[in-house]
């Protein structure tokens, strides 16, 4: 790719400090015209004026575009049926945000007959994988510009100094703010004393959407949520769309204090960092897919599906979305949320998410087997032969060691004659 044949370009922007420097970049450093493309997927007060902001900071065009249905039903409810989970604790807010957002990109691009794609990732993180991974996915020629690998800015200091010697208005001054990824989904929290893993978060400065379950209300609130094969369709029996069951969520889950996550993950380059992350509603809806998982799906099936979980979730994180591996999963996936139907009620309290009952028309759960009373359908005399036979191994396995020892101490008894 050489810099003359960069004439139009098109920008993953959300006009924060990154992105507002790279429009000024890109122009001195290419010559080329910088067209802003913003993926609305729930940010709410920080899409307001980026237009203007986008504009005056040399973009020749900026589309803004509503992507958040498509990314609640095609991305986070899918991730939300496999129950995938980052190490068992990260509800993937950022990482399925990425290529939804990519894919709009790379339509854009084409729309506007562009010579490449740029986004402000640094080469420190995980989302320079998940824009590219889509973009390759969707066009394997494009090219891509990525001004962190290449510019001689180290820092945010850096950053804000060439903004100032541009005029360019800055978003934030350094040390003010938390870097912060917002969406539909969740807010996450980084930087600043939150790079220290011996700190308590200061909640009352940290968090946007919740309180701290200490401030929560002293009663709890219920909700009942139901779901038609694995997807969340009403609330306390209101039926709505995806994305207002997730507001209406976070809303009542932040009141009370709900989805408050203090994690060290692992990023894809090797580093560790530190992240507060608000997921109220995510660990609402959670919570209680699991419960009507547990009522609905076989044993054999559940346990190896929390397998699939794992690796669903490690290929999210890692920006293979588009991958085959993803899709076969979902898949998979989809088959077992077949029966995943039904009502959820759960006690918000304090932090706490708690099953407060469960119903389903199609319930594995036969109170007449499950008694501890007197039943009919059950002969607890079949128990002892299946007792046996899936003892047999171990009973092997106990006698060849009973064997073995009775030699060892005959052979001692006749070396000591």
């Amino acid at each position: 790719m050489n810099k003359e044949d960069i004439k139009k370009v098109v920008l993953a922007y959300s006009g924060g400090l990154d992105t507002s420097i790279i429009i000024s970049w890109l122009k001195e450093n290419y010559d080329c015209e910088v067209i802003a493309v913003v993926g609305n997927v729930g940010q709410e007060e920080e899409l307001e004026g980026l237009e203007d902001k986008a504009i005056a900071s040399g973009a020749s065009k900026i589309y803004i575009e509503d992507l958040i249905d498509e990314f609640v039903d095609d991305y986070v409810f899918e991730t939300l049926k496999a129950g995938a989970k980052y190490e068992g604790r990260y509800l993937l807010g950022t990482a399925f945000a990425r290529p939804v957002i990519a894919k709009r990109l790379v339509e854009i691009a084409h729309e506007e007959n562009a010579d490449a794609i740029v986004h402000g990732c640094t080469g420190k993180g995980n989302d320079q994988v998940r824009f590219e991974l889509t973009v390759k996915a969707f066009d394997p020629d494009m090219p891509v510009i990525a001004p962190w690998r290449t510019w001689e800015i180290k820092s945010r200091e850096d950053e804000i100094e060439y903004a100032k010697a541009r005029n360019i208005p800055l978003p934030m001054e350094k040390d003010e703010f938390y870097s912060e990824d917002r969406n539909i989904w969740h807010i996450s929290h980084e930087g600043l004393d939150l790079e220290y893993p011996d700190t308590e978060p200061n909640y009352d400065k940290v968090l946007k959407l919740s309180v701290s379950p200490e401030k929560a209300p002293d009663k709890p609130t219920y909700v009942t949520i139901r779901f038609d094969k694995g997807v969340p369709v009403a609330v306390n029996g209101e039926y709505m769309k995806g994305s207002d069951i997730i507001r209406y969520l976070n809303k009542v889950g932040g009141e009370n204090g709900i989805g408050i996550d203090d994690i060290v993950e692992n990023r894809l380059v090797g580093m560790k960092v530190r992240g507060v992350y608000e997921n109220a509603g995510g660990r609402i809806l959670y919570t209680a897919h699991e419960i009507l998982e547990s009522l609905t799906l076989d044993r054999d099936t559940m346990h190896y599906k929390d397998k699939v979980a794992v690796e669903f979730a490690s290929l999210v994180y890692n920006g293979l979305w588009f991958s085959t591996l993803r899709e076969a999963l979902s898949a998979f996936v989809n088959k077992t949320q077949e029966t995943v139907t039904g009502d959820v009620k759960l006690k918000l309290y304090k932090g706490n998410v708690i099953n407060a009952g469960v119903t389903s028309p199609y319930t594995l759960y036969d109170e007449e087997y499950a008694t501890f009373g007197e039943d009919g359908v059950y002969d607890q005399t079949d128990s002892q032969g299946f007792v046996n036979l899936y003892a047999l191994p171990i009973k092997v396995q106990a006698m060849m060691k009973k064997k073995v020892k009775a030699k060892k101490e005959q052979e001692k008894k006749e070396q000591g004659k």
